[in-house]
């Protein structure tokens, strides 16, 4: 008999048998149920709302304690009960074959149990986007700690005659080990311990590869687990037939040669634990590896980069887990630095210097912790903070910066690192910038400039430009020193040539002769500078001569790289939006703290009738009532080429004494945007795919009507996804944003300007102008019969016309008063870019607090979506491929109660259907080799 043969005919009698059998299929139904209904049941997985498979997943190390046990249970038990184990070992066929068999069965039993939930992951597939990477890497660390629950529970089956005791056996040593790693006991011990602790625990090593990283440590450990184990079952059943009191050299060969197992597999697994770079990231977009643009960044590190990892060694149970993952990625940032990085982890309870340090230098504080251990609960000051340190600046990340909590519906919170390499890598992006903005700006330009004035003759200017242009020539003079050639300077008289280069600069750049009330004729005070690429106009503000260095070093930055950049936010500080009892508070806060957190945020009043000069950037959100003054501010700033990033809208929602009500919203702007070609509609936008949102919804009651705070459905929240985001890199890399209170937008295309829309609805959208948009209970929303897409975002680039034939009065009069000057341009350069949301309200704080009490997380696709634009309007791009990573982002689009019951019910249907398909495949196969049987027979 060919013995290689032996372990498939023993898997193949091993599956017959247990097929044959009908507590089998009770097994196999009672997994798929278990499975499911922890998904749809105990996880909620509607209401929570994320398009994955985790609740799948955290629940099955647990789950296959029970299904890995019940089937090994009479494996080798069996055997010793009915007396056959002796006709086993005395086989010439070697003893490991036919347990390699009966594994090999239990595996494929495995295999078909798993194939009975993938009706879940294909049906979040076509309702949702979800990424396959985590869904297969949680079928593999299933398949793996399926594997080693068999090995195990073979074991406790080949020690023991009783089937029933085989079962108890295998699941308290399988959950035994589940639980050694398990936040229930790792919560008892130190940091350090824990950590140890999760290294032998196989729940948390199937954790960690559920994420979307196979690591070769986590492999290692699972073939070590079944190799020990079966290992083990073979050493067992071969002392079955020796003698009880005699050692013979056969004997002494099979301990040793199991003890040197064991101690390899051990060291195998101890030198493995040292290594951290043998792991393969299958996550979409690699979410736990450096990315290219990590590596270029930390690449341009010209001084040694810290980063030091503050830790206690007593932390909270949800946070503990999250440490070694940190500490990983940290450490890929040292070998990426070749020798630039260094990294270091730190307990400030056991370094009392380094903790005086963190606490009086970098001004780090411990959060304190209420932490468990056996005997009692106490509070301790935790640390969970990560240092950032270059040439002198640095950069603290803290809870807030690090951990992203999301509270399930059944009320366990989800503690996950919010997106650590954007984090971090945004750190270190931070203090380069800081330290590079003490240094040279030339440093960070790649093209040589010019520096063009168009400056009439002195004798045509005012006395007090004559000072500037003094003021203006020393300032280049040291500038051209200090630049390393990449600067040069020309002074044109543009009335020189019959006024040629006049009349080029005002029909190429809109610039218009100057006049002085105390001076016969015109003249002209244009300064510019240029590349290959664009031209900039600097802003002479009212011919200060002691502000133009600040004006020519904001003008710099705006060709350079790796400099903070200034962004100029106009908007207002209060805005009674929405009901204050489920949101943070009024105004824009959210939106200043995200600009503040990676660029230089300027505070701008426009009713000067200017812009800062140091803005790199304008941002105006939810203009009211703009004075022509401020109205002229921002074509000012549009007409010398700057960027403008615009969210306005005709409507806004206000509360109401029913619940929320729209009004008209006079943003003072309409006739401007008019004149460029843009127009906002009247109305709303509303989609069947939308999102959802915490609003007061009314109940009639008999006597009065009550308000409830409810997670509704509501149509004027628009989701804009995949199909609804444009392939450009500022929309790119979102997963989602949420618009809401939209109005749709309209752009007439012009000569010499580009359009590229940004944002758009759904198919299935429609314009309403019902100002009720307070939602009822049980109320349907009346749809339009025609439905289309909407433009919900676009940027508008190119030559733009002022709106304006000249200066308002006001600001006229004021310069005249001052005895200045007020500036005019009448055209744009083609570098001007207008950027523009029809929406007053989608960056307020109301709105964005909402949107995170009805999502349950802190991910904010409009944020995201405002810093994506400003990276690349000021041309720092590296960002916008990892900003958008956080771990939450990925929603179930809207639907109806019938249509969730009914994707329930179908992954029900699906695992029955794949049973029975099973049960009649078994029978099919049974009746032809019975039939078979009788051929041979005769019979």
């Amino acid at each position: 008999m060919d013995t290689r043969a032996v372990p498939r005919r023993v898997a193949r009698k091993e599956l017959a048998l247990f097929l044959g059998s009908p507590g089998a299929w009770l097994f196999l139904g009672a997994f798929a149920a278990a499975s499911l209904f922890t998904v749809f049941w105990v996880e909620s997985f509607f209401a929570r709302n994320i398009a994955d498979v985790r609740p799948l997943f955290e629940w099955m190390p647990l789950v296959l304690v029970f299904l890995c046990s019940a089937l090994t249970m009479r494996s080798w038990s069996e055997e010793r009960r009915s007396g056959t184990l002796e006709h086993v070992l005395v086989q010439p066929t070697p003893l490991w074959r036919f347990a390699l068999g009966k594994f090999y069965a239990a595996i494929i039993i495995l295999l078909l149990a798993l194939v009975s939930t993938l009706p879940l992951p294909l049906t979040v597939a076509l309702i949702g986007d979800i990424d396959w990477g985590p869904v297969a890497a949680g079928y593999l660390a299933s398949l793996l700690v399926g594997a080693a629950y068999l090995s195990i529970g073979m074991f406790v089956s080949a020690r023991t005659d009783n089937a029933i005791v085989a079962l108890i056996g295998s699941v308290a040593l399988c959950g035994g080990l589940y639980l050694v790693g398990s936040d229930l006991f790792t919560g008892f011990f130190s940091t350090e311990q824990a950590g140890l602790l999760r290294e032998f625990g196989s729940g948390s090593r199937f954790d960690s590869i559920t994420r979307g990283v196979i690591d070769i440590r986590d492999l290692s450990y699972y073939a070590s687990l079944c190799t020990a184990f079966l290992g083990l079952t073979i050493y067992s059943l071969e002392r079955e037939g020796w003698a009880r009191f005699a050692t013979t050299p056969r004997q002494r060969h099979w301990r040793t040669g199991i003890l040197l197992l064991l101690a390899n597999l051990v060291a195998l697994n101890l030198w493995l634990a040292q290594v951290n770079g043998l792991r393969q990231d299958i996550t979409e977009g690699r979410l736990y590896s450096l990315s290219d643009t990590s590596r270029q960044l930390v690449e341009q590190l010209r001084e040694p980069l810290l980063i030091r990892g503050y830790f206690s060694a007593r932390n909270h149970s949800l946070l503990a887990p999250l440490e070694p993952q940190l500490r990983d990625l940290m450490e890929e940032y040292a070998a990426v630095g070749d020798g630039r990085v260094r990294v270091e982890f730190v307990d400030p309870a056991k370094h009392p210097e380094l903790e005086q340090e963190a606490l009086h230098r970098y001004a780090i504080r411990p959060t304190p912790i209420q932490v468990a251990n056996r005997h009692e609960t106490t509070l301790v000051n935790a640390w969970f903070n990560v240092l950032v340190e270059y040439a002198g600046e640095y950069r603290v990340l803290g809870f807030g910066d690090l951990i992203e909590v999301r509270t399930a519906t059944n009320g366990r919170p989800e503690v996950l690192l919010r997106n650590p390499e954007f984090d971090l890598t945004s750190a270190i992006r931070e203090v380069m910038h800081n330290y590079r903005a003490g240094g040279d700006l030339f440093d960070g330009i790649e093209r040589p400039l010019e520096f063009i004035g168009y400056v009439s003759a002195d004798e045509r200017l005012p006395q007090h430009l004559q000072d500037y242009r003094k003021a203006v020539e020393s300032v280049l003079a040291d500038a051209v020193a200090a630049s390393g050639d990449k600067l040069s300077v020309r002074f044109l008289q543009p009335e020189d040539a019959d006024g040629a280069l006049a009349k080029r600069i005002e029909e190429e750049w809109g610039f218009a002769p100057m006049q002085d009330p105390a001076l016969d004729q015109p003249f002209y005070f244009y300064l510019t500078l240029a590349d290959p690429r664009q031209v900039v106009r600097l802003p002479a503000g009212d011919f200060d001569p002691g502000e133009f260095r600040l004006i020519f070093d904001a003008g710099l930055r705006r060709f350079a790289r790796d400099f903070t950049r200034s962004v100029a936010l106009a908007a207002p500080r209060t805005r009674p939006v929405l009901s204050q009892q489920y949101t943070r508070g009024p105004g824009y806060s959210q939106l200043r703290e995200a600009i503040a957190g990676e660029h230089s945020l300027l505070e701008e009043n426009l009713a000067d009738g200017s812009v800062s000069p140091e803005a790199d950037l304008l941002v105006v959100a939810g203009p009211e009532q703009l004075s022509p003054a401020a109205v002229f501010a921002i074509d000012q700033f549009l007409m010398r080429g700057g960027t403008v990033i615009l969210a306005t809208s005709p409507w806004t929602v206000v509360p109401g004494e029913t619940g929320l009500a729209l009004r008209s919203y006079n943003s003072g702007l309409d006739g401007w945007l008019e004149h460029l070609g843009v127009s906002i509609g009247e109305g709303l936008v509303m989609d069947r795919r939308h999102g959802r949102f915490p609003a007061p919804v009314q109940r009639d009651a008999v006597e009065d009507v009550a308000s409830n705070l409810r997670i509704i459905d509501y149509p004027f929240f628009i989701d804009v996804r995949e199909d609804g985001l444009a392939r450009h890199p500022l929309t790119r890399n979102l997963p989602r944003v949420t618009m809401a209170w939209a109005s749709p937008l309209h752009i007439e295309h012009g000569p010499n300007r580009r359009i590229t829309p940004l944002l758009s609805s759904s198919r299935d959208a429609w314009v309403s102008s019902d100002p009720q948009v307070a939602p009822r209970e049980g109320q349907r929303w009346e749809e339009a019969e025609q439905r289309d897409r909407q433009l919900l975002g676009a940027i508008v680039q190119g030559r733009f016309e002022s709106g304006f034939s000249a200066p308002p009065d006001t600001l006229v009069g004021d310069a005249a008063s001052m005895g200045s000057l007020r500036e005019f341009v009448r055209r744009s350069p083609e570098s001007a870019r207008l950027v523009i949301y029809p929406s007053n309200d989608f960056l307020s704080d109301r709105v964005l607090g909402a949107l995170v009490q009805a999502s349950g997380n802190q991910y904010l696709g409009p944020l995201a979506l405002v810093n994506n634009t400003l990276d690349w309007a000021l041309r720092e791009e590296r960002l916008l491929g990892i900003r958008g990573r956080a771990h939450f982002n990925r929603t179930l689009p809207p639907m109806e109660a019938q249509m969730r019951l009914g994707l329930e019910l179908f992954n029900y249907a699906a695992a029955i259907l794949w049973l029975g398909l099973l049960a009649l495949l078994f029978w099919l196969l049974g009746r032809r080799r019975r039939a078979w049987y009788r051929r041979e027979l005769g019979l």
